[in-house]
């Protein structure tokens, strides 16, 4: 059951930030919004009528800065993908096929994953000074949008990876057998807790 739950989490939160990566609606103004991998305009009051672009590859995003957020996103991202896939094959897996201890298969890859993530999110706003930003967002510097406004999928990145960051150190209960008994250690409260060996 717990398996399952930490599955389900890790696989919401690699879909979660690929719909942010792909959102347009990391920085907007009132004609055009962007994000890492794609960019809307639209006439002034109506946001019905939207153009959208994708930058296909990292030589069509427009700032070296971007770029390198880009590829520190996409990395973060094939990360917590490849843990989801870990989380889920770990979940499904026979009983006695994986040892089911510690906070999943590899609480390391969660953890660079979010780490990673973060570090892509803090170097995303220095592309704020590039030519193609500054004439989206007017006055737009490093760390400073102009007359752009942070928009939903920025935030949803950023909450994806406070998210990321704290699944690893949730953890699960250790679990060790003592003379046929299950002993199960709670860091949350630091006690045991003695159960009796159900029958296989």
């Amino acid at each position: 059951m717990a398996g399952s739950v930490w599955a389900a989490l890790g696989l919401s939160l690699a879909c979660i930030l690929a719909l942010s990566l792909i959102s347009p609606a990391w920085f907007q103004s009132h004609t055009f919004s962007f994000g890492v991998l794609t960019y809307c305009s639209w006439p002034r009051g109506d946001s019905w009528n939207q153009s959208c672009g994708t930058f296909r590859s990292l030589e069509d995003i427009p700032d070296f800065a971007w770029k390198v957020s880009a590829a520190i996103l996409l990395g973060g991202w094939l990360l917590l993908a490849f843990n989801a896939v870990l989380l889920l094959s770990w979940a499904l897996a026979p009983k006695g096929l994986c040892p089911r201890r510690g906070s999943g298969p590899m609480p390391g890859v969660q953890a660079a994953a979010a780490t990673t993530t973060i570090v892509g999110l803090l170097v995303f706003p220095v592309s704020l000074a590039s030519p193609f930003a500054k004439e989206a967002c007017g006055a737009s510097s490093v760390y400073r949008s102009g007359q752009c406004q942070l928009g939903w999928g920025y935030v949803t990145a950023i909450l994806n990876a406070v998210l990321a960051s704290l699944l690893p150190t949730i953890g699960w209960p250790r679990r060790t057998k003592v003379q046929g008994r299950t002993i199960v250690f709670s860091g949350d409260t630091e006690k045991i807790i003695l159960m009796p060996e159900m029958s296989k």
